[in-house]
């Protein structure tokens, strides 16, 4: 994943290509909780009964115990590495049949050549060759566009959830497979990592009332970390802000331009946070009486906005941030940012890279706090984000394939299949002292994060290296969990109406102008009234009575 910053909201929500998709208009709609059989609804929930028959089972694994076990919600930790001869063992014999099948994924870096060892390593392994087509992660939307809007699409194909916009949803309905007569009820047993996935995550997997996607979970935690030099802070007797206007404060004595530091990067995404504001769709809605109100109609969205602003004002945040180029997160190493925030897994790649040279590097994830002191409002995410998708003209081998594929990739740490995916082979790819697993110049060039979008395991933060960036990032987790909620629609796939794909597409490029003073807030006021006569107030009907419908469901 990118390390600086979380992918865009909108990356891409529409494109000639996916317009173009032949199932685009015309198709009959899917009722808000109907869980339709029909390929090509796009619109509404599953359910009530449906739901129930369609998700996989849960079935625990005892496979490994953590060091950190979860709490609150939280990702479970690992602070030490077994050596090769006490990894567990969770896929006992191949599952694979020996076929071949074609993935496309996303990838920040530079793909290996075909042959590799780590490639051949899990061929053999897990008794399927796989075939990657990858493509550049900053520009997948465009390319996942074009793919899905011609007649050749590779037997998986995956969708993050910031691509799901524009027609995304209804290519989803009409590409890929159900794999619910293979993984539906007990028949996931069949595949035991798989089984171990947690039931919200396949919640969010189910699209057009069928279980398409094999899914990526994720903690019910917010992603988005507010990161501070802990070090630094303990050089000058700092203290982590509990109020936004501690943290005003602590930006202004920071910052000396002069000196090239500055308090901050773009504090937007964590705003979001300190101000109690609701997440992105479905789970941006709440109920005000008897009326839904959306995320941006709220006081909270814009005082977060006013108070993200006040920071560009003041001149406390970096010029680079402003002008939305280089790379703030080399900047916070570099000392010449204090403060950011970034998702979480931000923490141990910063300091495994500085680590190395400098050896006292510290940071640390700020507690969040309500804007004005106490305890925060936080929202409950989505438990996956990214799912791989199985091309609906597979036949029932290729389909088998894949599942044994995603089975070996949902092994959970601690084991040798875990071990293998993550750190290639050993003596190869990694070498192994103790507890700590160093990658060859093999390893980097070569073991690469793609096969867990395939399917991944429960989440878990797992560095031996460095323990206490993994206690960290686990007690972070574990705290901020006691003050999460579940807000409407939590867990649902909802897909909005066509009709209104392109409804919210402004906002993110108006909120970025608003806080970097190139538009007042006045402005957001005004695009929010065009919202509400644009199809906003429909669409809060939509939703109104998908909620009716769905009862304590999406409550």
């Amino acid at each position: 994943m990118p390390d600086t910053q979380a992918p865009s909201r909108r990356t891409f929500l529409s494109s000639t290509a996916v317009a173009a998709l032949a199932v685009a208009g015309g198709a009959p709609l899917l009722g808000a909780c109907s869980g339709s059989s029909d390929a090509g609804s796009a619109e509404g929930a599953t359910t009530g009964k449906q739901l129930r028959g369609i998700l996989p089972a849960f079935v625990g694994s005892d496979v490994v115990k953590p060091d950190l076990p979860s709490a609150n919600g939280s990702a479970v930790g690992f602070t030490t590495a077994p050596s090769a001869s006490k990894l567990a063992v969770s896929v006992p014999e191949k599952l694979g049949r020996g076929g071949g099948v074609t993935v496309m994924a996303p990838l920040w870096g530079t793909s290996p050549k075909d042959g590799n060892p780590y490639w051949t390593a899990m061929n053999e392994a897990i008794g399927v060759e796989v075939k990657w087509q990858n493509q550049d992660g900053n520009t997948y939307g465009q390319k996942l566009g074009a793919v899905l809007a011609s007649s050749s699409v590779p037997d998986v194909v995956v969708v993050p959830a910031w691509e799901l916009g524009g027609k995304i949803p209804s290519a989803i309905n009409n590409k890929f497979a159900d794999l619910g007569p293979y993984l539906s009820g007990e028949k996931v047993k069949e595949y035991p990592n798989l089984a171990a996935i947690p039931t919200g995550a396949w919640r969010r997997a189910v699209f057009g009332g069928k279980l398409r996607g094999l899914p990526m979970p994720s903690s019910d935690i917010p992603n988005i970390a507010p990161f501070y030099r802990s070090d630094l802070f303990e050089a000058k007797g700092y203290q982590a802000p509990t109020t936004t206007q501690e943290f005003f404060e602590l930006a202004k004595e920071v910052t000396s331009a002069r000196n090239k530091v500055w308090g901050c990067g773009d504090m937007t995404w964590a705003a979001f946070k300190f101000f109690g504001v609701l997440d992105e769709k479905p789970t941006c809605w709440k109920l005000v009486g008897d009326k839904l109100v959306h995320r941006i109609e709220t006081d909270e969205y814009l005082e977060a906005l006013a108070w993200s602003r006040s920071l560009y004002s003041a001149g406390l945040v970096h010029p680079d941030a402003k002008a939305e180029s280089g790379d703030i997160g080399n900047l916070f190493t570099a000392g010449q940012v204090w403060m950011y925030n970034a998702d979480i897994s931000d923490w141990y790649g910063k300091t495994v890279v500085q680590r190395g040279d400098k050896p006292d590097f510290a940071m640390a994830a700020m507690d969040y706090f309500h804007h004005d002191g106490g305890d925060p409002r936080l929202f409950a995410g989505s438990p996956s984000n990214i799912w791989a998708f199985v091309n609906k003209n597979a036949d029932e081998k290729t389909i088998r394939d894949v599942l044994a594929v995603a089975n070996f990739t949902a092994a959970p740490y601690g084991t040798k299949e875990q071990r293998l995916k993550a750190y290639g082979v050993e003596g190869i790819h990694h070498t192994l002292d103790g507890d700590e697993i160093t990658k060859t110049e093999a390893g980097n060039n070569q073991v690469f994060a793609t096969y867990e979008y395939i399917a991944s395991p429960q989440q878990f933060f797992a560095y031996p290296n460095h323990p206490d960036v993994a206690e960290g990032m686990v007690r972070w987790q574990q705290r901020m969990g006691a003050f999460v909620t579940k807000p409407l629609f939590y867990g649902m796939q909802v897909q909005e109406p066509n009709r209104w794909a392109e409804l919210s597409s402004q906002f993110e490029d108006l909120e970025k102008d608003i806080v970097r003073g190139r538009k007042k807030v006045g402005d957001m006021q005004q695009a929010v009234s065009d919202w509400r006569s644009r199809g906003g107030d429909r669409l809060r009907d939509w939703y109104r009575e998908l909620l009716d419908e769905a009862g304590d469901q999406a409550s």
